[in-house]
This record gives C-alpha cells, structure tokens and sequence, in this order.
C-alpha cells in the first residue's frame, strides 16, 4: 500500500516540472527547513501573530520534518527553481497537512519568503555539518599524523625536491608537515564559518523585511541557536545576504585547500610506501586487501588513492560553487540548489575521507628502517654541508665524480683532498636534517 502523500499541489508541480536528476535535495537542507518552520511557529505565537494552539501543532510537525520522519516526502529535484521556491513550499505543504487546520502560505511560511528561508536553511546545514562532522575528522587526522611525527622524528630519510635526492630531513619533519596542513585547514574552514553563520533570514523577498515582524528573525535565531548549540548570527547587511551567496563560495574555497593538502598527503605516503622493492620503499601503509586479481601478493595504496578521488571531487565540486556563487541578479542568487547539493557532498566526503584515512592508514604506518637508511646513505646532496668548508663548486665536482664513478661520497672527497676530519665532521645525518650545517 502507497504511503499517502503529504505534500501538496506546488511540489506536485515541481516533481513534474523538474525530472532532470532523480537526486533530490540534501536532506540536510529539508531538516534545517523543518527547524527553521518550527522555530518560526514558536516566534509567531510568541509575537502575538499565530494562535498559541496553532503555533503549536505548527511546531510539532516541523519538529517532525527536523527528526528526519518524513524525508520520503521531499522528492523534488535537487535542479529546480534557483531559489529553491519549491523545496520551501514542499516544507511548507508537508508541514501544513500534518498540522490541523494551517495553510502552507499564511501560516507555515508566516513572516518568511523562500528567497530567505532557503538560503538560511543551507548555510546552516552547511555550518551544523562542518561544525559537528568535518572538523572533528580533520582533527582526527591531524592527531594521528603528529603522533606519527612524534614517533619517527629520529628516522633520517632522503629529502627529495623536483623528484630528485635532496638533503636529508627525518620522516618526523614530514609527518609533521603533513600535521600542521591539516591543522591550517581546520582554521581554514573555521574563519569561512564565521560567516556562514549569518543568515539572511528576516530579508523576505528582497532584504527589506517586508511582511515580517522586526522582532522575528532575531527570536528564531535565539530558538534555533539554543537547540543546536550552534552560534547563528544576523547578516552584517541584510542585502548583502540577500543578493549573493558569497559566505558558501568561501567556505568551499577553504574545503578545497584542505583537499590540496590531503592530495600532498596521500602522494606522498603512496610513494613513499611504493616496491617492496622497485620502489621508493621507506614505508610499510596497512594491507587491506589484495591488490591484483592476476599479480599473486601485490597490496596498493588504496586509502590514499580513496582520499585522492574524494579531493578531485572536492575540487571539482568547487568549480561548480564558484559558478554558481556568480549566479545572482540583483537581488537574489538563483543557483541556490546547485551550490548547497555541491557543498554539502564536499563537506561529508571530505568527512569520510578524513577519518578512514586516519584510521585505515595513517594509524598503521610503519618505517622501512632499511629503506630509511638506503635513502639517507645514498643521497649525494649531503655534499651541500661540505659547502661551507669547500665551496659550491669544489662541492659539485666530488658530487659528479661520485654519480659517475658509483663511488662513495666519502671516498670521492677524500681523493679531492678533502681532510678526513672534516668531511666526518660535516657529513652528520641528524645534524644535516636539524638544519645545523655550517
């Protein structure tokens, strides 16, 4: 037996109107319609404007919406009408039907306009998600990475510039590296937030408030801030709120540094566990499962390659965001929809991502002391310390002579009449990689 449905004629129209993805809105956004249609019963009763009784079944069935009961009845395309006019009006039809006796338009959506009540709904889908999910993740794996550098911060490795043997450094510096990009990006998203957090609401149609009672907009962000625990603020210009969404193109551009770094990250980890013998192989990455249906024993990086789809996307879906940010005429920005759908997935893949990544792989990292050694021993770059007591050219000569010869470094220094003492002196792996040469 179907399920009676709750919406009524305007979402009908829509669903027609709008067969273009089969993927509806994020259910996010419906759950934060549903707060913000439920707060706004309690702010109109409060006012005087709604009926206590009224108000209250209001709030009760959007309550419901919020709790996620009746996320089937939200089938509307996610590419719809740019102002997402028919997701709020679905909000509004569902609501209505559930609460006895209320009409979608004068009281469901009393002292509201979809040009503010949507965008409201996604920068707090937005900043609730980024808050409560994607920066726990992101510190998740930031501990783990500095754990690792704390661990390995006496493991002497090549460095490597351009691909090419570079002076040594300690595997502790790079994790450490890798720690702190992911710390940055945490502040990255932060400072976008502090503006997602103003909402448009109270603008109505156009900014100017109309049809909505001056004391509204700040009682349902007292409302929704107290039962989220989120901090949710007035916009510093209620048309500039209004007309742009430039807060959401922000912060995607912090969730697309983060996934630079992650892409650093997962490159280099990939590599840097590469072989076991024909590669670079300096670290062991957890084996998770079998790498090849043909190759008997091969293992691939395939957490890295994981967390390296998910930033493209990220990327990709920023792209998209930017475009859409440059969508508004005047008043309004209509590619709301196509911005909170790109948005939202970039926050919980990166979320995901974050988090395996730490668990399934930076956890389980392990040094290949010999391939650690080989590196460091082999890296003929060490010469760069003797450059203080031989000069840079006299430096590069022995370097030469050493690659084409095969020989030792040593060997080859001690020939060019480098003095025994010195070249011992100088060539301090721990030393070279503290930066203490000279």
């Amino acid at each position: 037996m179907a399920k009676k449905k709750l919406y009524g004629g305007e979402t009908a129209k829509a669903v027609a109107n709008f067969p273009i993805s089969g993927e509806p809105v994020p259910v996010s956004v419906v759950h934060w319609l549903g707060r913000i249609k439920g707060a706004a019963a309690r702010v109109n009763g409060e006012l005087g404007l709604l009926d206590p009784k009224l108000a209250k079944r209001i709030s009760a069935a959007a309550d419901e919406v919020a709790a996620g009961n009746h996320d089937d009845q939200f089938p509307i395309d996610v590419f719809q009408t740019g102002s997402g006019t028919s997701s709020n009006m679905n909000a509004n039809e569902v609501i209505a039907t559930l609460a006895e006796g209320a009409h979608p338009n004068d009281h469901v959506n009393m002292g509201q306009s979809s040009n503010d009540v949507f965008p409201s709904a996604v920068h707090l889908a937005a900043l609730d998600e980024a808050t409560n999910t994607l920066l726990p993740a992101l510190k998740q794996l930031e501990r783990s990475l500095d754990r690792k550098a704390r661990r390995f911060k006496n493991v002497v490795k090549s460095g490597r510039t351009h691909l090419m043997d570079a002076v040594p450094v300690t595997l502790g510096q790079e994790f450490a590296g890798y720690a702190a990009q992911i710390r940055l990006g945490q502040e990255r998203v932060e400072a976008a937030l502090e503006h997602v957090r103003q909402i448009p609401l109270g603008g109505t149609a156009t900014g100017t408030g109309l049809n909505t009672h001056p004391k509204f907009a700040a009682g349902v962000r007292r409302h929704l801030s107290r039962d989220t625990k989120l901090k949710i603020e007035a916009p510093a210009d209620p048309f500039e709120a209004q007309g742009n969404r430039d807060a959401l193109v922000e912060l995607s551009g912090a969730l697309k540094v983060v996934a630079v770094s992650l892409t650093k990250i997962a490159n280099d980890l990939a590599l840097m566990g590469s072989g076991p013998r024909a590669g670079i192989g300096e670290l062991y990455l957890p084996e998770l499962q079998k790498g090849s249906s043909i190759m008997p024993g091969k293992v691939n990086p395939v957490m890295p390659e994981v967390v390296l789809q998910v930033s493209a996307q990220v990327i990709g879906n920023d792209t998209a965001i930017t475009i859409g940010g440059m969508q508004g005429q005047f008043e309004l920005n209509v590619l709301i929809p196509l911005i909170a759908r790109n948005l939202l997935q970039s926050i919980h893949l990166l979320s995901t991502a974050s988090a395996a990544f730490a668990e399934k792989c930076v956890d389980g990292v392990e040094v290949n002391r010999e391939g650690t050694k080989r590196s460091a021993a082999s890296t003929l770059a060490v010469a760069t310390a003797l450059n203080p007591y031989i000069g840079y050219d006299k430096a590069a000569e022995i370097v030469k002579e050493a690659s084409e010869s095969g020989r030792m470094l040593r060997e080859v220094a001690l020939a060019n009449g480098v003095d025994a003492k010195t070249f011992d002196e100088a060539i301090d792996m721990r030393k070279i990689a503290a930066g203490n040469i000279g």
